[in-house]
């Protein structure tokens, strides 16, 4: 198994040809999550959108000054962790959308992590959040770990170069 610096650098070696949808199922792999329980959203004024999972696309946006933690994560950039999400204050419209087919899913977030995706220059991106859904948070798998969340950080820095590279 690799260390999280070698997990990072071979991370950094995507270029800016990598699409959403390959660096999320990179991500997945990294935390042992599915590809749709990382979620890509990218700052667009003030408001956040989402980049991946694809059918989240249209469910909406996000304004900066809401609670959500993905608006708190952009406003803050700071990074958090949150092993019983159903506690937290949150936006659950998104978590109605059935991921892979049509119609609700029954299985809701319960373990969250979110970073902020920060350009070279110390802009903000966006956000790129790494969640454990489960219908009960019993059936969620493990905890985040802190370690998890430092990953994650370094996983935001290099996405973020890579989104900076889109314009």
């Amino acid at each position: 198994m690799l260390s999280r610096m070698q997990d990072i650098e071979q991370f950094g070696k995507l270029d800016t040809g990598t699409t959403p949808a390959s660096i999320c199922a990179w991500v997945a792999q990294l935390f042992r999550v599915r590809h749709t329980e990382v979620g890509l959203l990218k700052l667009s004024g003030t408001l956040l959108h989402f980049v991946h999972p694809a059918e989240l696309k249209a469910a909406g946006a996000i304004p900066l000054a809401s609670s959500s933690v993905a608006a708190r994560t952009a406003r803050t950039q700071r990074a958090e962790l949150f092993n019983n999400f159903a506690n937290v204050d949150h936006f659950s419209v998104f978590e109605l959308v059935k991921l892979g087919d049509n119609g609700f899913d029954d299985q809701a977030i319960q373990k969250l992590m979110s970073a902020p995706l920060l350009a070279p220059d110390g802009n903000l991106i966006g956000v790129i959040q790494v969640s454990r859904k489960a219908p009960r948070l019993g059936a969620a798998g493990p905890d985040f770990t802190e370690d998890d969340l430092k990953k994650l950080e370094e996983v935001g820095r290099v996405v973020g170069k890579l989104m900076a590279g889109e314009k």
